[in-house]
């Protein structure tokens, strides 16, 4: 497994870029821009290929993030995303978000934060169970 971001709610995306990357020296390392969400997602690292912060920012919100709402999640990377969602339950871990599409899952820790598994390299083909599961809850 290797750990790849945080992610963080932000209610000012320049704001915040400018915290982050001039106060802290972090540098931009990729942004996409959803449309159709109407959501920002911006990576910031201290050098390419290190671990990023992820800046969500939502165009839309009403108000500020109430502290605690505006963290979202870490993430890591897995080898096999069936395999290690498989050895996680066999632990007695509930997926919060199965891997159905091959690609991603959503766990909590027992103080109800959010971790997300993506799958290193391509999406593996999607199979049963994990096709047919349903979300468990929200991540």
């Amino acid at each position: 497994m290797k750990f790849l971001h945080t992610m963080i709610r932000v209610k000012d995306l320049d704001e915040s870029i400018n915290f982050f990357t001039e106060i802290l020296g972090l540098v931009e390392t990729r942004r996409n821009d959803y449309e159709d969400g109407r959501f920002t997602l911006l990576y910031l690292a201290t050098a390419p290929g290190e671990p990023e912060v992820e800046l969500t920012y939502n165009w839309d919100q009403d108000s500020a993030y109430s502290e605690g709402r505006n963290f979202g999640h870490l993430a890591f990377s897995v080898e096999n995303i069936y395999d290690y969602c498989q050895m996680l339950m066999d632990k007695g871990v509930t997926i919060s978000r199965p891997p159905r599409d091959g690609y991603m899952a959503f766990i909590r820790t027992p103080d109800n934060i959010s971790i997300e598994f993506l799958q290193e390299g391509e999406k593996l083909p999607v199979q049963e169970p994990w096709a047919s599961m349903e979300n468990k809850g929200t991540w």
